[in-house]
């Protein structure tokens, strides 16, 4: 017998479960292509309410002209001459900004990026640790070194910047900010990708989702809404071999702001922006810990654990994995400086992803994961299934012993299996298709060709190991991005299975917000996409402290006090790095 039930995406659109339902319409002479997200009713929130940003564009802020398809009217990209430094680059942009103030666009929306290649490499976390913190800021690197050369290559010159190659970006400011309350939809998609193209890879939309849109904002959360994406305004970009300053316009009449709005906006960014650049300093700041509370304490997770393997075992119930969350707030004798964070998970390797979503004036949430959501090349799809922990070894044999046991533990098979599995059914998922005035429906794919290499591996990070596999398959439209996500999300590895299951025991049992904690973190762009799942992460406050996050995986067979002493592995993966000191015990 499987593991899995099979995956089936419901067809009922008033069910409070279903994600999604995708159909075509009738429009004129040409079927188009919709897809409605049926989100859950919100609690404490009223429906619709939208958040925004004064100081950018609201590119949810259409209406009906997002529905309506297609991009803005102009996406653009403009080259100016190589320099040989970040100063030089910046009095460039300076200069190409004022100049656009003597532009008039024929066009009522659009988007302009000028870029200007930097004849040498400069790691772009050390220039966001030079920019203004009340700024918007993002930032985001992969988890490895590409290694592919036949990518689109963007030529300055004598100088060539592949957009494969990119290493790591960092943003301050929003050229357009797409940010609301609700549940991420289809029209939420399509207002981002009205914004980007394939013909310029780098103008991309940074940020990333709530882990359940149903669950109340708390006020620590409040600034990022259900979905908090931004395209920057300011931009630096770190490749192999050299860099790459950006500065980026965007308006649009529809969403109510002008060319006049987004020059003049960018022009007081820009201004701010320092043109210095400072080597960071990556040695951990050794930042001393006054006090810290887990939420929820030992005794009560205990509880928490044992109520999930009740319903488990239970006859009726058709749970078989739910993972629990812990949050534990930490309060220092001084600022945590995010940015000196993540140059510190950097660091520690490759084999993660590190990142930042600050939205302005807000809290900074961060993070070092290993886990891809998926990453999206054309009609090419790759994601991961990444479960089971054990600690590294403190030498080569013992770490041998501690790879061979967790690759032949029962229990953890058992929880790495239910996660690459269900990842397959997902991706293999068939969605339901009507014709208009057609009485029948039918079912299509949204990915072909899936193919699990490896089946069954260990991927080894600093301080800890994982059973991982890697999932690859082709799309059938590249329309079906926004299928992808929602139904990996949120995969077995950070919520359980069955999924709706998994998830509504979860919004039962945990006593705090997990806000973007084990949700999907990354970017879309015009041609490729990539998202990681938001673990392995803290909200590091304006002020002094942060909220670290950390979840285990409960199966058959597993153990409270052992679960408990995961977390502790988990996060132990942030204070060790930053070598945070314990004052005082935990309460």
């Amino acid at each position: 017998m499987s593991i899995l039930n099979n995956v089936a995406v419901s067809s009922n659109q008033n069910s409070a479960t279903c994600r999604h339902f995708i159909g075509f319409h009738q429009r004129g002479s040409r079927c188009r292509r919709i897809s409605a997200a049926v989100a859950w009713p919100e609690r404490g929130r009223r429906w619709g309410e939208k958040v925004c940003d004064s100081a950018a564009m609201d590119g949810c802020g259409g209406g009906n002209n997002q529905e309506a398809g297609g991009t803005v009217g102009t996406i653009e990209t403009r080259n100016f001459p190589a320099v040989r430094t970040a100063a030089l680059a910046t009095e460039s942009l300076r200069r190409g900004v004022a100049e656009l103030k003597s532009e008039a666009p024929a066009l009522s929306s659009g988007i302009i990026r000028l870029q200007v290649p930097i004849q040498q490499r400069i790691q772009a976390i050390d220039w966001l640790s030079s920019q203004p913190h009340l700024l918007p800021r993002t930032f985001f690197s992969g988890r490895s070194r590409p290694t592919d050369s036949s990518a689109h290559n963007i030529s300055n010159g004598s100088h060539s910047f592949n957009h494969r190659h990119l290493l790591g970006v960092a943003g301050v400011g929003s050229a357009v900010v797409f940010r609301r309350l609700h549940c991420f939809s289809y029209n939420d998609w399509a207002s981002i990708k009205r914004f980007l193209s394939k013909k310029c890879p780098l103008i991309r939309a940074y940020g990333g989702i709530r882990f359940d849109s149903r669950a109340n904002i708390s006020p620590e959360w409040e600034p990022f809404g259900s979905f908090y994406f931004m395209v920057p305004q300011v931009e630096f970009d770190e490749f192999e071999e050299n860099s790459m300053l950006a500065a980026t316009v965007a308006w649009d009449h529809a969403c109510s702001w002008t060319w006049e709005n987004a020059v003049e906006s960018l022009q007081s960014t820009i201004e701010q922006v320092s043109s210095n650049n400072v080597n960071l300093q990556k040695d951990p700041p050794q930042i001393p810990i006054l006090s810290y509370t887990h939420v929820p304490g030992k005794t009560f997770w205990e509880r928490a654990v044992d109520r999930a393997l009740q319903e488990i075992d239970g006859s009726n119930s058709e749970l078989t994995k739910v993972v629990l969350a812990r949050s534990t707030q930490i309060v220092t004798g001084v600022d945590i400086d995010p940015v000196t964070c993540i140059a510190c998970f950097q660091k520690e390797g490759n084999n993660s992803y590190q990142f930042c979503v600050q939205p302005s004036n807000a809290h900074a949430f961060i993070g070092n994961t290993p886990e891809r959501l998926f990453h999206r090349e054309g009609l090419d799809i790759k994601s991961d299934a990444l479960a089971a922990t054990r600690a590294r070894g403190r030498s080569a044999i013992e770490d041998i012993k501690i790879e061979h046991d967790l690759f032949s533990n029962p229990k953890e098979d058992l929880e790495f299996s239910i996660v690459r599995e269900a990842i397959k059914k997902k991706l293999e998922a068939s969605l339901i298709y009507s014709l208009a005035l057609l009485p029948f429906c039918f079912l299509l794919a949204v990915c072909d060709a899936v193919v699990v290499e490896p089946y069954k591996s260990v991927r080894k990070l600093p301080r800890i190991q994982h059973l991982y596999a890697q999932l690859t398959g082709r799309l059938r439209s590249e329309e079906d991005e926004f299928e992808i996500l929602s139904m990996l999300h949120p995969t077995p590895a950070v919520c359980g299975w069955p999924t709706e299951e998994a998830r509504d025991f979860i919004a039962e049992t945990e006593v705090f917000d997990r806000g973007m904690y084990a949700g999907p973190v990354g970017w879309f762009g015009g041609g490729e996409s990539e998202f990681a799942v938001g673990i392995r992460s803290a909200l590091v406050k304006r002020g002094l402290g942060a909220l670290i996050y950390a979840g285990t995986g409960i199966v058959k067979g597993s153990n409270p006090s052992s679960e408990w002493d995961e977390l502790e592995l988990k996060i132990s993966q942030i204070s060790r790095s930053l070598e945070l000191e314990v004052v005082q015990e935990p309460n």
